[in-house]
């Protein structure tokens, strides 16, 4: 039964970053591609409808997370304090910046609130990517399984590192590339005229920051962390994952080239899912490794909860589950075609 949550808490939150992924990868590009108050009021359609929705599974996937492990919900929450609440105020921004440029005259409040808008965006992009670096390296457990971790020490991955280190920014540079690349494939999706083609002009050269980005993160992993390769050499089906990165690379390249606009988009999607895909799987059955000693990291055994409170929680959870992909369908389908 951890096995499955473990599962479900992964694809929850991979379906946060493939859905609320290009709205944040369009907010990086509000003030790049857009250059008049037009264009940048069609990318903010092009998103309005989903937004704050896809935003849910986050909530979703934190809430799975204290219901199924909540020694590592109180660890994490406890460790990454600061970043937390850092990702919360930019939220907020962000939602300020989409919301109250509608609402308030005069263009130097529509700059400034484009401006928290955009800013926002990238942060948390640039936020999200270390978070998901501190993971794969580790953080400096204790013996009573919680830990805490200044903003950067020496930016050395070690037995104490900070939250940013050389190996954490290059996750974040990672996340920025490949959730911009995301965002621009949307956006090209939802969009016609000047803004449309001004976005496929900088597909391939975000394309060729996916692909150096995606080299630099495997060789980075692999050194500081080689054990993530363990469940890779003991499961030769595994390695389709690779093979599915690779595909879904040359998928999103190929289809803007023939103007395939959905299937370019559905290409980002399954990059998106692969790469997260494989690291939960290099890391299973770890949640959150150690720095330090191996036997302190949490693990699916360690950190859950009682095994009848996993069995019936399945049950709500398929049912909310339900509720909301069915929300989700109606949404997208309501609001397809292209934004005018």
């Amino acid at each position: 039964m951890e096995t499955v949550w473990f599962t479900l808490v992964a694809v929850m939150l991979i379906a946060y970053v493939v859905l609320d992924g290009f709205d944040l990868g369009a907010g990086a590009l509000h003030l790049v591609a857009a250059r008049t108050d037009e264009e940048r009021r069609l990318i903010l359609k092009a998103i309005g409808p989903v937004w704050d929705g896809n935003e849910v599974w986050l909530l979703a996937a934190g809430g799975t997370l204290f219901y199924a492990f909540p020694l590592l919900y109180a660890s994490s929450f406890s460790g990454f304090y600061l970043p937390l609440n850092i990702v919360l105020w930019l939220l907020v921004m962000r939602a300020l910046g989409i919301e109250f440029r509608h609402h308030l005259e005069g263009r130097v409040w529509r700059e400034f609130f484009d401006g928290g808008f955009a800013l926002s965006s990238v942060l948390l992009i640039v936020l999200f990517g270390a978070a998901l670096g501190n993971v794969m390296r580790g953080v400096p457990l204790a013996a009573d399984h919680y830990f805490f971790v200044s903003l950067w020490t020496n930016f050395l991955p070690g037995p104490e590192p900070g939250a940013l280190d050389w190996y954490t920014v290059v996750c974040s540079l990672i996340a920025v590339a490949a959730l911009t690349l995301h965002g621009a494939l949307y956006l090209i999706l939802k969009t016609a005229g000047p803004l449309n083609d001004r976005l496929r002009r900088m597909v391939p050269w975000l394309w060729g920051a996916v692909c150096a980005g995606t080299l630099a993160g495997l060789a980075s992993t692999v050194l500081v962390r080689p054990r993530h390769l363990d469940n890779y050499r003991a499961n030769a089906v595994s390695w389709v994952i690779p093979v599915l990165v690779l595909a879904a690379i040359a998928g999103m390249f190929h289809f803007t080239r023939v103007r395939r606009e959905r299937d370019a988009f559905l290409a980002s999607c399954a990059y998106i899912s692969a790469m997260l895909g494989g690291a939960a799987f290099a890391l299973y059955p770890v949640l959150l490794p150690s720095s330090g000693p191996p036997e302190r990291s949490l693990t699916i055994w360690n950190a859950a909860t009682g095994p009848a409170s996993l069995s019936i929680g399945l049950l709500w959870w398929g049912i909310g589950m339900a509720i909301a992909i069915g929300y989700f369908v109606i949404i997208y389908r309501m609001f397809r075609g292209k934004v005018a």
